[in-house]
């Protein structure tokens, strides 16, 4: 008999993860941030969005989880490599807002975590699902 397919995946990452744009939601789920291809830099929808985030009191006394990733285009430590200074990159823009470094944790998790597939079933390239593995997830503990 045969093995029905897996059904797909279900993503964490909001359809707004999309590179550089960002999700609106800072509360029980991760606030991501979409990098392009090779990039570690914000643009300015991520700027405000990080803006808004930096604002908020609950934030401002809450601890800060900084999960970097990437796509698996290159080799796994240039991923790894990529993915902290796009955790770094979230660190030091909050942290120029007035959020206390002390209390955000960078996590580099390279592309050990996808949320969309990197290929697709032909093994060609899924460009999309790259794009929405480029990201950095911000969980907020507001020390409930």
């Amino acid at each position: 008999m045969p093995v029905p397919a897996p059904s797909p995946s279900k993503t964490v990452a909001r359809p707004e993860s999309l590179p550089g744009a960002v999700a609106a939601d800072a509360g029980a789920s991760p606030t991501t941030i979409g990098f392009p291809q090779g990039g570690g830099g914000l643009n300015s929808e991520a700027k405000a969005m990080l803006d808004r985030l930096a604002a908020d009191p609950m934030v401002r006394g809450g601890n800060l989880t900084l999960r970097g990733h990437s796509d698996s285009e290159g080799d796994d430590e240039a991923n790894r490599i990529m993915s902290r200074k796009r955790a770094e990159a979230v660190r030091d823009y909050l942290a120029r807002k007035g959020l206390d470094r002390s209390r955000m944790r960078v996590i580099a998790l390279g592309e050990t975590r996808p949320v969309a597939p990197n290929a697709k079933p032909d093994g060609s390239d899924d460009s999309e699902g790259r794009a929405r593995n480029r990201r950095v997830e911000i969980d907020v503990d507001r020390g409930g």
